[in-house]
């Protein structure tokens, strides 16, 4: 096992900077995500540290020794990739053994080898098939016991279960986390699927633009996100944002004015500015009234309204999805452009498209964030 540090990262493409000074250190033992749309990077920085890819500028530490002009081949990494790349003609065995018999291992540790990570990945019956034999979930199995064998300090995944189907999808998300809970060697897995994302990682690095915006645990992120990408990013459907501006403020609490007119009180820390992050400017006043700021509850923290309930917005219902368990509503609010999504419990009293509603908005589940996208520090939860 070993930890991974990255301290001011660049990557340019002719010119063209992908990568902007990326500061990241990976524990130990952890298992980390990069996540983010198609585009950001996230692949890229995959590559840089593996060796496929330069480095334009900054260090890569890996098991604490400066890897930046160390071969692919040396840095004790294995990576896993969305092509499954098995040899066609070979069986899995001798997929899984290619690597340590071109290593020259002698034969009988090639197959304890093989047979041990066959074990793990609950592959053993397959070993005298061939691709081609085999199903898309079993494929991944075998590229990723290709990667065990060889013992590496470091497995990097990049979106190794984007061919699958949904359900195999679940079913190998599962695998791999069992995989990193019994191996216990530090794990870099990209994707650009929110869901792994939160179900795989340990912490979770979201990219954008070749940066990274927020560094934190899934419940950190989801919870306390740093800005508007991250906030809007994470969770299904994503957070609801509805433009408004503080008319007023007390210690822990603003009220803010939205379209339509309606003044709803948000828990904050009234007196404390945004942290800076990596791209963004210096934080600004928080939540002073005048400001101009953006609202963001997530669905499942909206309810519809009690009759003498406060803190709510009258809204018109303009479509519903019913999903058996829960029923997701979509809303406008008078002088949005876009639609509020609430979901309710398969018990709650039925909507339908069309008819209006008051939907309660808690203070203690909302979140500002200022002109520049930046969240307001949250007050602290009401016992």
């Amino acid at each position: 096992m070993a930890s991974v540090s990255l301290k001011q990262i660049v990557k340019s493409y002719d010119k063209t900077p992908v990568i902007h000074g990326v500061d990241l250190d990976i524990a130990d033992g952890e298992f980390m995500v990069f996540v983010g749309p198609s585009g950001c990077g996230k692949s890229t920085l995959l590559r840089m540290i593996a060796g496929l890819e330069d480095i334009g500028g900054g260090t890569l530490h890996i098991g604490g020794a400066l890897a930046n002009g160390v071969a692919p081949a040396q840095r004790k990494l294995a990576m896993v990739f969305q092509s499954y790349a098995l040899y066609p003609h070979m069986t899995v065995y001798e997929n899984m053994a290619f690597a340590l018999k071109l290593a020259g291992r002698k034969p009988a540790e090639v197959a304890a080898a093989v047979e041990r990570a066959a074990a793990i990945l609950q592959i053993a019956p397959l070993l005298k098939r061939r691709p081609k034999e085999l199903s898309g979930g079993q494929r991944q199995r075998v590229a990723i016991g290709r990667a065990i064998v060889r013992t590496p300090e470091v497995f990097l995944f990049d979106e190794p279960l984007s061919n699958l189907d949904a359900s195999l999808r679940v079913q190998m998300r599962v695998e791999i986390s069992r995989l990193h809970q019994e191996l216990k060697t530090t794990m870099i897995y990209v994707t650009h699927d929110q869901v792994e994302a939160m179900t795989l990682g340990q912490r979770i690095a979201v990219f954008n633009a070749g940066r990274i915006e927020q560094v934190g645990t899934p419940h950190e992120l989801y919870n306390h996100p740093a800005n508007l990408f991250v906030a809007g990013f994470l969770g299904t459907p994503k957070m609801n944002f509805i433009a408004g501006e503080v008319v007023a403020a007390s210690a822990q609490r603003a009220s803010v004015l939205l379209p339509g007119g309606a003044i709803v009180d948000v828990d904050v820390d009234v007196g404390a500015s945004p942290p800076p992050h990596a791209g963004h400017a210096a934080p600004g006043d928080g939540a002073a009234p005048g400001n101009r700021v953006t609202l963001g509850v997530r669905a499942e923290h909206l309810a519809i309204a009690g009759e003498h309930q406060a803190n709510v917005i009258d809204v018109g219902v303009g479509h519903v999805e019913y999903l058996g368990d829960q029923s997701i509503v979509y809303a406008t609010l008078a002088g949005m452009g876009e639609m509020i999504a609430v979901k309710q419990g398969a018990e709650a009293p039925p909507l339908h498209p069309g008819g209006r509603a008051r939907v309660h908005l808690p203070p203690s589940r909302c979140l500002l964030f200022d002109a520049a996208g930046r969240a307001l520090a949250r007050a602290p939860l009401h016992a």
